[in-house]
């Protein structure tokens, strides 16, 4: 059985790839034109361009860049007068002429069909003048009404084939619109489909060098409303493929103008290990290969409970389908469906005419004898399901919902085809992950879009290795990989990225070049070929001062990746409290800082047993704030000491008249500072205690220091991969700054010269990581209040941890206006 990739946590397990934001995206173009909606894209690698239907507008692209002004633009508006003509339009705000078919008719004509405010209309363009070159069709039967509807349509050889919900009253089916005869799916005494939601539909040539002289088919993809009986009685509805023969033209007497061909089988998607069965499903993608047997489809797979993010990539075989449709059938007995057992008449129900038929005197479907149309017509469900290869995923993952899929097959240097899943997002992202040995190595996630938005459509360009990603708001031209993001060997390597080679220097993408023996790849492990152990190290000093926390951060670019921290070369152990040390998962806590613990930390990124060194921190203890360091400039000569004199004898005498002065003041300052503590502290005891949660963490300051902190840990939002996270941040409180309690400042004292060259952490300071925590494959999930079920326990352990010590220390606080230095 095959291997799969599991998430149910939301923490990636098998990944070695970068969460890149919308800002950081290279080498990417856009499009935004005076439409919304771009949901139907046409690429033609031939002409180099590209035809995008969006909502009242059509365009014509330059595939190399889309954001050249070369672009086209041909308006199709809906005019207020026909808004008016129809009486939906008063009650829908969706009143707009929505692209929904766009396709090669010709040499020199496109076809395209568009909603036109629920009044479906469909025309020919011009392909060289980019125009309409004759007036508007009828299209309410090749085109939905609402552009909500699930849709799918095929042009083949100037025949057009589609399936959706038409019409306001009418049920979706599946029909063949010109040239005449139309066909289309019975509705009586067997409903062949209820309530079907389309997504995708393909043509299969199976009569090229066919031996029997065999039929081309077209496959239909949707999920229903369930209509025979299913072992999860919580769940109403189930995945199909459908399939019927292009060139069937319906009976004689029975089944005129209906197919005589259609057969459906459901497809199961299932995670047996938590009995877990994805039945809606969402997006398709045939990967057609040298013949019919070889071709296969993915698909995305999620729940019926739109509460519960979840997705599954389940991969199948046309010939597993074949066999399912080569099966027995389903009929309805005693109103259940259940497997039909008895006498199957000749020639077989649902087949395509072949060189057996013609020998036999039936040249079409018409020739079909009426026993076998009334048995195709009570028997359109097959009883065996159609399992994907391996009988699991090839991928789950949870708080995610896949909405598109394209896939790509790259050559790597080992000489083998990997296959490359593009997945978008129903919030703006797309994930690229590869197959290796059966499993998904998500390699990238890239926001596409800053705004959430769903991902509406999605093509592949080979050859201009590209992939445009359409939504809502504009459309997105992306590399399919962009290795210059890699910035070392390890990086590379490690990313296990088909694509993408070390040549010594730069990570370059491998069928750039033609001399590619000096290039480092390794795919199946993702280790071999990188001389160095370090990647792009990065350098950090940190002043603490004696008796502070401080959190020296390893952020580390792979979920496979665990940290190793070092202390002057040796290997810290133990992480714990009574060691003075607590790991995270991306940095480790100096938990009241002693001189001992002060010197060089690195912190290494181990992964498939290699280590590799990514930060180097040299941390220096101070004893006294204001204690001078090693300046970075020469200071001047101290003026020669005077020698004791009379007026050197007056002076001490009056230092100390001062120093006693002081003394008495100091005491009486000491004295009503207790009264008004305890005043206050009377006070807040009668008031609600405040709570300690992920939101707001009261640090109040080390125990071990007369001086303290009285800050708050507080979280802001912040979004990666798409989803709502949480960020520490640290502020003063708020009860001690407000203007109404403005402290009264501090006497003037002397300021210590600056440290060289570093960055100076008192306490837990802008050193705390942006992440605690990661989640799908490379992306760094943030601390979340919304999801606690789904945190790992490394969140918990380290952030907990760090609760219980400020907890412990606040209660022996005294100072409650800490000064400048201490914060």
């Amino acid at each position: 059985m095959m291997s799969y990739h599991v998430d149910l946590d939301g923490v990636g397990t098998s990944c070695h790839n970068l969460c890149v934001l919308l800002t950081g995206m290279l080498g990417s173009n856009g499009f935004t034109g005076s439409s919304q909606n771009y949901s139907t894209l046409l690429l033609e690698e031939e002409t180099g361009r590209l035809y995008v239907g969006g909502r009242g507008a059509l365009y014509a692209l330059n595939t190399s860049n889309i954001s050249t002004s070369a672009s086209l633009t041909l308006d199709w508006n809906v005019t207020p007068e026909q808004k008016k003509q129809y009486f939906l339009c008063s009650l829908q705000t969706e009143c707009y002429n929505h692209i929904r078919f766009l396709q090669r008719y010709n040499e020199t004509h496109l076809y395209v069909c568009g909603t036109n405010a629920f009044r479906p209309l469909c025309a020919y363009i011009d392909t060289e003048r980019f125009n309409f070159s004759s007036g508007f069709e009828e299209g309410r039967d090749r085109c939905p009404y609402d552009p909500a509807k699930g849709y799918t349509g095929l042009l083949i050889d100037g025949e057009m084939f589609s399936a959706s919900q038409y019409e306001f009253r009418s049920s979706p089916d599946i029909r063949r619109n010109f040239p005449f005869p139309t066909l289309r799916t019975e509705e009586a005494p067997t409903r062949w489909l209820l309530e079907a939601d389309f997504v995708g539909s393909v043509l299969l040539k199976e009569s090229i060098n066919s031996s029997i002289g065999d039929d081309d088919k077209i496959y239909f993809f949707f999920t229903e409303r369930s209509q025979e009986q299913i072992a999860y009685p919580s769940q109403s509805k189930v995945s199909r493929v459908a399939r019927v023969c292009k060139n069937d033209w319906g009976g004689q007497r029975t089944l005129q103008r209906k197919w005589t061909t259609f057969l459906k089988a459901r497809m199961v998607c299932s995670v047996p290990e938590y009995e877990l069965h994805l039945n809606i499903l969402r997006d398709v993608f045939v990967l057609q290969g040298r013949d019919v047997q070889s071709s296969v489809f993915y698909g995305i797979f999620g729940l019926e409970w739109k509460n519960i993010k979840a997705s599954a990539i389940c991969q199948y075989a046309f010939s597993d389908v074949r066999r399912v449709f080569e099966g027995p059938y389903m009929e309805v007995q005693d109103s259940k469906w259940r497997e039909y057992t008895g006498k199957v008449p000749e020639p077989r129900p649902g087949s395509c005419i072949t060189d057996l038929h013609r020998s036999q005197g039936i040249n079409s479907s018409r020739d079909l004898p009426d026993s076998v149309l009334t048995f195709a017509r009570r028997h359109p469900l097959m009883a065996k399901q159609v399992h994907p290869i391996g009988l699991v995923p090839l991928m789950f993952k949870r708080s995610v919902n896949y909405v598109k899929i394209a896939v790509h097959k790259e050559l790597a240097l080992d000489g083998n085809l990997y296959t490359v899943l593009f997945l978008g997002t129903d919030d703006g992202w797309l994930h690229r992950a590869v197959s290796v040995d059966g499993e998904m190595h998500i390699i990238e996630e890239l926001q596409i879009f800053a705004k959430p938005q769903p991902i509406e459509s999605m093509v592949i360009s080979t050859v201009q290795r590209s992939i445009y990603i359409g939504s809502h708001s504009g459309l997105i031209q992306v590399p399919m990989s962009t290795c210059q993001r890699y910035t070392s060997c390890y990086d590379c390597v490690f990313a296990r990225d088909p694509f993408c080679g070390w040549d010594g220097r730069v990570c370059v993408e491998i069928s750039s070049r033609a001399q590619r023996a000096n290039l480092t790849q390794d795919i199946s492990r993702g280790v071999r070929g990188c001389k160095e152990k370090s990647g792009n190290v990065i350098h950090r000093r940190r002043a603490v001062m004696l008796g502070d926390d401080v959190l020296l951060q390893c952020e580390l670019r792979s979920n496979l990746a665990t940290p190793r921290w070092t202390l002057n070369g040796k290997e810290l152990q133990g992480y714990g409290l009574n060691s003075g040390y607590r790991v995270g998962t991306d940095g480790l806590l100096i938990i009241g800082a002693r001189t001992q613990q002060g010197g060089s930390y690195r912190c290494f990124a181990v992964e498939n047993g290699v280590s590799v060194l990514v930060y180097l921190y040299t941390v220096k203890i101070h004893t006294d704030p204001y204690l001078p360091t090693e300046p970075t400039q020469p200071l001047p000569s101290p003026p020669a000491p005077l020698p004791p004199g009379p007026n050197f004898q007056t002076f001490r005498h009056m230092e100390a008249i001062y120093i006693s002065l002081v003394a008495v003041l100091g005491g009486l300052c000491l004295v009503l500072t207790v009264v008004l503590l305890y005043v206050s502290f009377c006070t807040r005891r009668t008031n609600q205690s405040r709570k300690f949660s992920h939101q707001n963490l009261h640090v109040l300051g080390a125990s071990d220091r007369k001086r303290s902190s009285n800050l708050e840990l507080k979280t802001i939002s912040s979004h990666c991969n798409g989803r709502q996270g949480r960020f520490l941040q640290i502020i003063p409180d708020e009860d001690q700054i407000s203007p109404a309690k403005t402290p009264p400042p501090a006497p003037p004292l002397p300021n210590p010269p600056p440290l060289p060259n570093m960055d100076y952490a008192n306490g837990l300071s802008a050193t705390l990581p942006s992440v605690l925590r990661k989640m799908n494959g490379n992306s760094y999930v943030l601390l979340r209040q919304a999801d606690p079920e789904g945190m790992s326990p490394l969140y918990h352990s380290f952030t907990e941890e760090l609760n219980r010590i400020l907890e412990k220390r606040k209660h022996t606080q005294l100072d409650m206006h800490p000064d400048e230095s201490s914060i």
